[in-house]
């Protein structure tokens, strides 16, 4: 039998290429000619793995960064990472937010870090310092860098709040170094302007915002830099819900009281033109139930979601219960849906937690399309915890 060492590099690198990337991590450590094969950037165009969204989880310690963590799941190996915190010990995290390949801190300053690639960048001061606002980071032909929208929030200074104040959309340039004002979220939106009570989507070059509880949408056009009217996105019973971004696809999220008393995790297909819906799936009734206890009074309060290419993540942030999740992923075609639940989490969480989806194989944003080195993947994922079925 011919070893694999006497194999030429060409076909050592094909047949690392099929392996899946928990086993390729590892097998990056096996010798250096392997580290070398794996870590190369033709290695990154030739491996042929799904380029699905990862999900991440950030727990803070609440007294000591040192303990923060940081995990990433593939959904192709059904595996949870282990990733460096990017600790940040020059302020507190007074507004921590994830979304989009990157975490961000809104005040007192403004900083913001590539997950996978763990270095705080600061910018200009935002003309209205605000803690959790919503954020996205979005790509427009001018710039390779990505550009950021900062949208609603609670005015903060001085370690005060204003909950009163609708703060300007702020967006950030980084060709110019500086922050551009917009029109400030609709007065529809004034009970309740901040990411705990609102959610977003980027979609078709727009910023969606929408209302959780409310169920208010708009829209804002990230070239015109105009809000558009106020929509009502309500079907009958819903509770409360989420608008993610899925592909070619709007799709809204969340639990529905039914007549006959049950209650149900649903998905609506959203006509962005016309803001019309039709339900496309619920989530399977053993899979909810597994999400949280049903003799509890708020048993839904804790649920949130996100969601990105053809996935969506739902997943419990009480502590207590160690941060149950599960995935739904939808065909682009055929809208149909296939559901499950993530493994658990290799150890657990901090109290607080923050929470992003993002592509595996680009730099800094979903639609660039530039992969990341296998060197950069491997330098940073210390540990790696194994496929749990």
């Amino acid at each position: 039998m011919t070893e694999i060492t006497n194999l030429s590099s060409d076909l050592v690198e094909l047949i690392l290429s099929l392996l899946p990337i928990p086993t390729l991590i590892k097998a990056s450590t096996v010798c250096k000619l392997w580290h070398s094969i794996i870590s190369s950037p033709s290695f990154s165009t030739l491996s042929n793995h799904p380029n699905q969204p990862w999900f991440f989880l950030h727990g803070i310690h609440n007294i000591s960064s040192k303990n923060n963590q940081s995990f990433a799941f593939d959904p192709s190996s059904n595996s949870w990472f282990l990733l460096p915190t990017p600790h940040h010990p020059h302020q507190p995290n007074t507004s921590f937010i994830g979304t989009n390949s990157f975490f961000f801190i809104t005040a007192p300053n403004f900083l913001y870090t590539p997950i996978l690639h763990p270095s705080w960048h600061a910018t200009p001061p935002l003309h209205f310092p605000r803690i959790n606002p919503l954020l996205a980071a979005f790509h427009d032909p001018t710039t390779t860098n990505p550009k950021f929208i900062v949208v609603g929030g609670v005015k903060f200074i001085g370690n005060l709040v204003d909950i009163e104040d609708r703060l300007d959309v702020e967006i950030y340039d980084p060709l110019l170094g500086s922050w551009d004002l917009g029109p400030p979220l609709p007065p529809d939106f004034r009970s309740g302007n901040s990411s705990s009570s609102l959610s977003s989507a980027l979609f078709k070059g727009k910023f969606y915002v929408f209302g959780i509880y409310s169920c208010f949408v708009s829209s804002f056009d990230l070239h015109k830099k105009t809000w558009s009217q106020v929509h009502t996105l309500r079907p009958h019973g819903v509770v409360f819900s989420f608008l993610v971004a899925c592909r070619n696809r709007l799709v809204l999220a969340g639990v529905c009281n039914f007549p006959h008393g049950s209650s149900s995790f649903v998905l609506w297909n959203v006509d962005e033109r016309t803001m019309g819906f039709t339900q496309m799936a619920l989530m399977p009734h053993d899979l909810l139930s597994s999400l949280f206890d049903w003799d509890e009074d708020d048993k839904f309060a804790s649920l949130k979601c996100v969601g990105l290419g053809d996935l969506i993540y739902v997943f419990n942030e009480d502590y207590h219960r160690m941060y149950p999740a599960c995935v739904c992923e939808v065909d682009a075609q055929s809208g149909t849906c296939e559901w499950r639940r993530l493994p658990q989490l290799p150890s657990l969480m901090n109290r607080r937690y923050y929470l992003d989806a993002a592509a595996p194989k680009v730099c800094a944003s979903f639609t660039s399309g530039k992969s990341i080195s296998w060197h950069k993947v491997i330098c940073l994922v210390p540990r790696i915890f194994g496929r749990h079925q």
